[in-house]
């Protein structure tokens, strides 16, 4: 085993791609670095979206709000209110299919679908938080300009147009009579308010909002007197920034992580997101493995079937870290029934390299997190810490991955920093987080 490890250490090495060489204090200063040029709207790869959230007003009770999420192909409605114990209460909740996944639309018909999903609902609020999660820019009466659709969405009209405006166009359609006050925020903003809901008992001195699922982002509550590239803001005041730190494009990337770059179909873009989140690690790691085949890391037999391989998925890199014996993935099925000796050298070697692979991607989102723990300015109490609302399955699914970054974050903020966080998981979080916008803001 001791010779397998330095075999791929010395592998990742030679590719600039291992995770002990990845300096926490060099990469957290450049990330914050880019952080603050996105704040003062200096060019950055970080965009630092204001959001115009305020996360400090009191949550009201026994108050319905009609919440909408739409970010992916399904479309989600409910009415949600918050009972005397400011604990949420979801409601009639239906999932649609999102409008444009099948065939394109108009942006009439987009809007106008939308409105008849939430017909039975609209009359019993005159607040709407719609989870909004698409490329789109927030204006200060919270609402958003669409600046592009992802997820194969298929509706060219509605890209420019103001989500809240062309809503309220849709229910007046469909008979809706009273103006409704609609707050549009995506779901890394959701994450992060919905951490309001957390046990009365925590106290916490602030909230940062994480996805890691198929994409990664951030979000973070920023006193309005460091966005200087906005002159209109009460600075006494403070609101929750979209950092977008998927497309963090000053990581330490090696070698294969530029080639792989290169081989997607948006060259150039969401570089951070290529090296940690869902979408991308399962393709990575096979990149990794054939250039591994290449250095001839394996016995001539599972080089030749690592090298068949053409496509590989996260599911299948965690089923394979989950169960490296078993036959039922690609992975496993092509170091068994070798010899004794070649399967158990092959096995630890490719289970020794997918690891460091995750392990980096671990580190590299606790340079993430901690980023914005400390941009935040809080933490300072262990009886009063940061409290990081985490979503996404390849967060919490993906083999012994939140423990590794609860790692990290302990040995740098805690142990260096004496700063303090708590990951914490909220179910329903995005239903929840756009009840409270749409209550508050």
């Amino acid at each position: 085993m001791k010779e397998t490890k330095k075999k791929v250490t010395d592998f990742f090495k030679k590719y600039e791609m291992d995770y002990e060489d990845i300096d926490m204090e060099k990469n957290l200063d450049t990330f914050m670095g880019e952080m603050q040029k996105g704040l003062e709207g200096k060019d950055s790869s970080l965009e630092m979206i204001p959001t115009y959230i305020e996360t400090d007003k009191e949550v009201p009770t026994n108050e319905p709000v009609i919440v909408m999420d739409a970010g992916g192909t399904n479309f989600r409605a409910a009415m949600v209110h918050f009972n005397k114990d400011k604990q949420p209460v979801i409601e009639d909740s239906e999932v649609y299919c999102m409008p444009g996944v099948d065939e394109e639309v108009s942006n009439k018909e987009f809007f106008e679908t939308i409105a008849g999903y939430v017909s039975d609902i609209v009359d019993r609020s005159s607040n709407i938080g719609f989870c909004f999660s698409y490329p789109t820019e927030i204006s200060p009466n919270k609402d958003g300009r669409l600046i592009r659709f992802t997820k194969e969405i298929k509706t060219r009209e509605v890209r420019g147009r103001m989500i809240g405006e062309n809503l309220k166009v849709a229910l007046a359609s469909i008979g809706c009579k009273d103006s409704k006050h609609v707050v549009i925020l995506n779901d890394t903003v959701t994450t992060l308010l919905a951490g309001r809901t957390v046990s009365s008992d925590r106290k916490f001195d602030s909230h940062v909002g994480f996805i890691l699922g198929t994409g990664t982002n951030c979000a973070y509550i920023e006193s309005n007197k460091n966005i200087t590239k906005k002159s209109d803001l009460d600075p006494t005041k403070s609101q929750i920034i979209n950092i977008e730190s998927g497309g963090f494009a000053k990581g330490p990337m090696g070698t294969i992580d530029k080639q792989f770059d290169k081989s997607t179909k948006n060259p150039g873009e969401q570089k951070f997101e290529k090296m940690i989140s869902g979408a991308y690690l399962g393709p990575l790691s096979l990149m990794i493995i054939h250039k591994a085949v290449q250095e001839k890391l394996f016995s001539p037999v599972t080089c030749e079937r690592l090298n068949d391989l053409s496509e590989l998925t996260t599911k299948d890199v965690n089923d394979f870290l989950h169960q490296p014996k078993s036959r039922n993935n690609p992975l496993s099925a092509a170091v068994t029934n070798l010899s004794d000796e070649s399967t158990n050298i092959d096995s630890a070697t490719l289970l020794s390299l997918i690891e460091r692979v995750i392990e980096r991607a671990a580190k590299l989102t606790a340079i993430n997190l901690s980023s914005a723990v400390l941009k935040s300015g809080k933490g300072h109490d262990l009886a009063c810490p940061v409290c990081i609302v985490a979503e996404g399955t390849t967060f919490y699914k993906l083999h012994r991955f939140k423990s590794k970054v609860e790692f990290y974050l302990k040995k740098y903020l805690e142990d260096r920093k004496n700063i303090y966080c708590d990951i914490v998981n909220v179910e329903n979080a995005t239903l929840i987080g756009a009840a409270i916008a749409g209550l508050t803001n």
